[in-house]
């Protein structure tokens, strides 16, 4: 986890609920055919995000943010609102995937895979507020 504490057992309770799938980082480096300092590089440089779970804490990525062997290119945008917002990667894990009939697929991490970044980049900007 780059940007935060240890999330607390709420929350990662709660990501277990939100979070269809997880990735670790070696399952991501395999299934993006890249070396495992290539997925370092991406936690690093905000365009994935990580928490610990488990009972080995291991660090694990959204299955949600690959998208056609890379992290879903709209993904880095978006996480850097959100951090700059306050959020940690475990809350901003939460928030992408937070239920919200409002949006055209029903997560903001959805309508990010689906194209339509405007409105979710907007709704995160404004948590800052």
């Amino acid at each position: 986890m780059s940007r935060s504490a240890a999330p607390d057992q709420v929350l990662l309770a709660r990501l277990d609920e939100l979070v269809p799938g997880w990735v670790t980082v070696p399952d991501v480096a395999e299934t993006c055919a890249v070396p495992l300092s290539t997925v370092r590089s991406w936690l690093a440089e905000g365009e994935l995000a990580s928490v610990r779970r488990g009972e080995r804490r291991v660090v694990s990525v959204p299955s949600t943010f690959l998208q056609d062997g890379a992290p879903l290119h709209l993904l880095r945008g978006t996480l850097s609102v959100l951090h700059d917002s306050g959020l940690s990667d475990a809350e901003a894990i939460a928030w992408l995937h937070e239920p919200d009939d409002t949006l055209r697929t029903g997560t903001p991490v959805g309508d990010l895979r689906a194209g339509h970044r405007t409105e979710i980049r907007r709704r995160a900007q404004e948590l800052a507020f």
